[in-house]
């Protein structure tokens, strides 16, 4: 027998048709499964509503206790077009004057209430675009590793492979060929830090820039992924998109990987492993190389002499503040959020005043960008990493910022006041140029 269909509109209209005819109050409560005090509601409702009685009400709260008065909202209307170039700060500001209540709004309620009038151009988001670094081409063991994920492939039993492999550039030597079922970043931790763990650390890994090597939302294009490579002391280079023959020496192994160790695919991940295996010890010691005059990769490379010890405590003694990022890519700035970026969950970063009200982010030895202390925005400094976007920090190069007077220097080696500057004043450090002095205040 089928499950009987029953809607609470046909009930309550049921539980009063019952009553007209007379039934007590009590017993039939009992029999709905509502208790009396419900059922005298739905029959004095229906007495003054008649059947518009049985249909569901609004749960919205009758007032709301920190709703902004109306005469605020239509000063706030009135402002926007008066000055239709004024943002919310400006007409807080203008509010600020007029009103003299212990209770303004604050600016994300005023931007809220200019949205929801339609005055505020929202304003299409560019997605940024990764371009590349420079590529270096070192002839030294450990100088360079390349890593990538050959394409997946179905296994036996229709899971897909997805083979993460990491080559030595000088050498060719094939460190690792690990066969994952997912190229999440969790899984790539655990295979390179296996990798460290055994052959030591590189000078440079280059990537190309798909997950988890990079991010495409992220500050500055990082993943979790490089910036523990950046905390173990490893420089990041990048391919350009759609460029796969900067990677040429590796992409040219995973064509022999793919000859010898995929076709046909094994019954599942273990057995091919078990390939995976074979064919790391055939490629680095059996098999010569052309390009290494007909040598073996085995024969060329050696264990690098920076040992992985895991990971040192950051800290910055030359700061205002050390604050740990949250787990939602935020840090927590007196009681005020500002939003970084998830990538650096976890992380201590160093928090420097660096002018009236404006604040500077450094993660180690890079400046990450600028806040004040009223919006909480943080405005990212370009390309802070120096000539690569991944780089090698230059402690010579100085990073100076435009303030609304002066020109501020929060080098390493200079702090503090150094000549006026003769921009119009900001509030936000979108406004700020960069500047880059020599150690004597002279323009470069």
């Amino acid at each position: 027998m089928p499950w009987k269909e029953c809607h609470v509109m046909d009930e309550r209209l049921r539980f009063v048709a019952r009553l007209l005819e007379g039934e007590k109050m009590a017993p039939l409560c009992a029999e709905f499964g509502i208790s009396r005090k419900t059922g005298y509601k739905i029959f004095d409702r229906y007495k003054d509503c008649g059947v518009q009685a049985f249909s569901d009400r609004s749960h919205r709260a009758h007032r709301q206790a920190n709703r902004l008065p109306a005469a605020i909202e239509a000063t706030i209307v009135r402002l926007k077009r008066e000055y239709p170039g004024w943002g919310a700060p400006k007409i807080r500001e203008k509010l600020r004057q007029q009103f003299t209540g212990p209770h303004l709004p604050a600016i994300s309620t005023v931007h809220a209430v200019l949205d929801r009038h339609g005055l505020v151009h929202h304003r299409r988001r560019r997605r940024p675009r990764a371009t590349g670094t420079q590529l270096s081409r070192p002839t030294q063991p450990n100088a360079l590793w390349y890593a990538d994920y050959k394409g997946e492939f179905l296994l036996g039993n229709r899971q897909y492979c997805y083979p993460l492999t990491i080559t030595d550039f000088a050498s060719r030597y094939l460190l690792t060929c690990e066969a994952l079922l997912t190229t999440q970043e969790k899984f790539a931790f655990t295979v390179f830090a296996r990798t460290f763990k055994e052959f030591g650390l590189p000078q440079v890994i280059r990537t190309d820039n798909g997950v988890p090597f990079a991010s495409a939302h992220a500050l500055y294009g990082l993943s979790k992924l490089a910036v523990w490579w950046l905390r173990l002391g490893i420089q990041i280079e990048r391919i350009k998109p759609g460029h796969p023959q900067q990677n040429g020496r590796h992409e040219r192994m995973h064509l022999t990987l793919k000859r010898e160790a995929t076709k046909p695919a094994s019954a599942n991940v273990l057995q091919q492993q078990a390939r995976f295996d074979d064919f790391i010890t055939r490629y680095n010691t059996d098999r010569p190389h052309q390009a290494l005059g007909m040598k073996v990769p085995g024969d060329l490379y050696t264990r690098s002499p920076r040992v992985y010890r895991g990971l040192e405590e950051l800290t910055y003694p030359f700061h205002d503040q050390t604050i740990m990022v949250t787990g939602c890519g935020r840090i927590r700035f007196r009681g005020r959020k500002v939003n970084l970026s998830h990538v650096f969950a976890g992380q201590s970063l160093g928090v420097t005043q660096v002018g009236e009200r404006i604040w500077l982010v450094t993660f180690m030895h890079y400046d990450l960008g600028y806040f004040d202390d009223e919006t909480c925005r943080l405005e990212p400094i370009e390309n802070p990493f120096g000539p690569k976007v991944l780089g090698e920090f230059n402690p010579s190069t100085q990073h100076h910022m435009r303030s609304e007077a002066v020109w501020v220097c929060v080098g390493p080696g200079c702090r503090g006041v150094i000549g006026m500057s003769s921009g119009r004043a900001g509030g936000r450090a979108s406004q700020f140029g960069r500047l880059r002095l020599d150690c004597g205040v002279r323009r470069a």
